[in-house]
C-alpha cells in the first residue's frame, strides 16, 4: 500500500526540522547556512623555553580519526619528539558524545575529566588534540595549527634516530624563514577552504552554502595541482614545510570519507595526478604511515555523524594501497 503524499509531505517536514536541530549540535552556522568551526579554549600557544624540559611530562593526546589531531601527530612522529613528549590515543565515544582514554591516562578515563582537572569550566569542549604540560597535567593548548607551530620548534631530541637526516628534523624546519609569507599564505587558504573546506561542504544547511564551499574547495585543489605542475616535490617547492602537514590529512582521507559522506565529488583525486604524486610522497614519509588509521577513519565517520548518514552502514571503499602506492588511472579516453 502506497503511503498517502500528504503523509510523506508531512514527514519529510518534521524529519528536515529534526535534522536542522540534529546539525546545530554537530557543528554551528551562520544565517546563510554556511559552517562556522566553534573556536578551542586553549588557543595561545605558551611559552616554548619554559616548556621544553625534558623532565616536565608532557604529553600530547590525540585521536585516530581526527584530521586535526593527525596534523600534530605527523610532526610529532617527522620530528621523532617521542623523547620528550608522550603520545597518548583517545578513542571516540559517539554514544557519549566524548572521548575515551583506555588505558587510563592520569587516572581519568575521559578527556572531558583531564581538561576538569586543568581547570577547564564545564562547558569548554573537550577535543584533541591537546598538549598537557608538567606533572600537574595543565592544558597548554588544543588549537591545531598553533601546536603545530609549536611542536616544530619543540627542541630537538639528539638522542632520537631514524631515516630522516638530523637536518629534517631541527627545530623550525617545516617555518622556513625566508618563505614566511608564501607559507602564511598557503597556510591560511588551506585552513579555510580545504582543511575547513570539506566540512563546509558536509555540514552545510543550504544548497547555497554548499555550492560556494564546493567552489572554493575546488578552486584550491587546482591551485596546489597548478603549483606543482613544475616538478617540485613540495608546496613551498623543494623543502617540507608546514603547509605539507596541514594538507597531508585532508587528501588522505578524500575516497574514503570527504568524497562519499561530505559531497566533494566534482572531480576525483586521481583527476589531479600532481597532488595524487604528492600525497604518494608524503605518505612513503618515514613514520607517517603508522599515523594512518583508514578503517577506524571510516566507521568513526560513518557511524557517528548521524545527522549526516542515519543509517550507519559503513560503505565499501578502495583499498588503501592502491590509494597510497599506485601511480594514478590514466586518463580514458573519448570514444571514437
Amino acid at each position: 500500500m502506497a503511503i498517502p503524499a500528504p503523509v510523506v509531505r508531512g514527514v519529510r517536514c518534521a524529519w528536515h526540522w529534526q535534522w536542522q536541530q540534529l546539525m546545530g549540535g554537530l557543528g554551528p552556522a551562520d544565517a546563510d547556512g554556511n559552517y562556522s568551526r566553534p573556536a578551542g579554549a586553549f588557543t595561545a600557544p605558551p611559552d616554548l623555553p619554559a616548556l621544553a624540559d625534558r623532565q616536565a611530562g608532557h604529553a600530547l593526546i590525540v585521536g585516530r580519526s581526527c584530521p586535526w589531531a593527525h596534523r600534530t601527530w605527523l610532526i610529532w612522529s617527522l620530528r621523532r619528539l617521542e623523547g620528550s613528549i608522550a603520545l597518548v590515543m583517545a578513542e571516540p565515544d559517539p554514544s557519549g558524545g566524548l572521548w575515551r582514554l583506555s588505558p587510563p591516562f592520569q587516572s581519568h578515563t575521559t578527556l572531558r575529566a583531564l581538561y576538569r582537572q586543568a581547570g577547564a569550566a564545564s562547558r569548554t569542549r573537550a577535543t584533541v588534540p591537546v598538549l598537557l604540560g608538567g606533572r600537574s597535567g595543565a592544558v597548554l593548548c588544543n588549537e591545531s595549527a598553533r601546536l603545530m607551530e609549536l611542536l616544530d620548534r619543540w627542541p630537538e631530541d639528539t638522542a632520537a634516530s631514524g631515516v630522516l637526516p638530523a637536518a629534517d628534523r631541527a627545530a623550525g624546519a617545516l617555518q622556513p624563514p625566508a618563505q614566511q609569507l608564501e607559507l602564511s599564505r598557503w597556510r591560511e587558504r588551506l585552513q579555510h577552504q580545504v582543511n575547513d573546506g570539506v566540512y563546509r561542504c558536509g555540514f552545510a544547511r543550504t544548497q547555497a552554502a554548499y555550492d560556494r564551499a564546493e567552489s572554493a574547495l575546488f578552486a584550491s585543489l587546482e591551485a596546489l595541482e597548478d603549483t606543482l605542475a613544475d616538478g617540485r616535490p613540495w608546496i613551498l617547492g623543494e623543502a617540507l614545510s608546514l603547509a605539507d602537514v596541514q594538507l597531508f590529512p585532508t587528501l588522505i582521507r578524500w575516497e574514503l570519507v570527504y568524497e562519499p559522506l561530505f559531497g566533494c565529488s566534482r572531480r576525483p583525486l586521481w583527476q589531479f595526478p600532481q597532488l595524487w604524486r604528492w600525497r604518494q610522497r608524503f605518505h612513503a614519509l618515514p613514520g607517517v604511515a603508522a599515523t594512518c588509521a583508514p578503517e577506524a577513519w571510516r566507521s568513526d565517520y560513518f557511524g557517528a555523524l548521524f545527522p549526516l548518514h542515519p543509517s550507519g552502514i559503513v560503505p565499501a571503499a578502495p583499498e588503501f594501497s592502491t590509494l597510497v602506492l599506485a601511480e594514478p588511472p590514466a586518463p580514458s579516453r573519448p570514444p571514437s
